[in-house]
């Protein structure tokens, strides 16, 4: 679709996890790409090669932008990116957690109370995912430990998971996707507050 996009004067962006992917993305016109690493929330790239490990490597081998992504939430993060060689950032947790976000308050709140260790990897052989731990990511990871196939876990998957944690606010079976970075969040405040 890039060509598309292009002809419409659209930017595009493309999310990568590794070397391959940037040089791919470069390769086909992409203007910049967000270099996640797996310490972010959401599905994450399968090689699980962390943010502070990916920037340098990606900075050294494209010629495009590269904007960080993974574990960022406030000015510290910031700086190191950019210390890494990023050009930008692309922040998720800590902004899905501000008064402005459509989430859920119960959402917001379960990141806020997050630790740590409060997250997980999971559904590796379906598209790895990080998010807060609860009862049904513990299903999935019993699930996993036992040899689950591709089948079974798209069966436990099942559809509009996201949505049924993030938005609806179901903290037990819903998928909390957040990442590392909810450590870090300690409160939820406006987006200009936070800015």
């Amino acid at each position: 679709h890039i060509d598309l996009l292009k002809k419409h004067n659209t930017t595009v962006i493309h999310v990568v996890s590794n070397i391959k992917q940037a040089l791919k993305a470069e390769s086909v016109g992409c203007d910049a790409i967000v270099g996640e690493g797996v310490e972010a929330g959401g599905h994450n790239g399968s090689d699980e090669i962390t943010t502070f490990c990916l920037i340098p490597q990606l900075a050294d081998a494209v010629k495009i932008p590269v904007i960080a992504a993974g574990g960022i939430a406030d000015g510290r993060g910031i700086a190191a990116a950019l210390s890494l060689g990023a050009e930008g950032v692309q922040i998720g947790t800590r902004f899905a957690t501000t008064i402005e976000s459509s989430a859920s308050d119960l959402y917001k709140n379960s990141v806020v109370s997050a630790k740590d260790t409060d997250t997980t990897l999971i559904l590796k052989k379906i598209g790895l995912a990080r998010l807060i731990k609860n009862e049904w990511s513990e299903t999935v990871r019993k699930a996993e430990l036992n040899g689950a196939n591709e089948t079974e876990l798209k069966t436990l998957l099942g559809e509009k998971r996201e949505r049924l944690g993030i938005f609806e606010g179901n903290l037990e079976e819903g998928m909390l996707e957040a990442g590392q970075s909810s450590g870090l969040v300690n409160e939820i405040l406006s987006v200009e507050e936070l800015m």
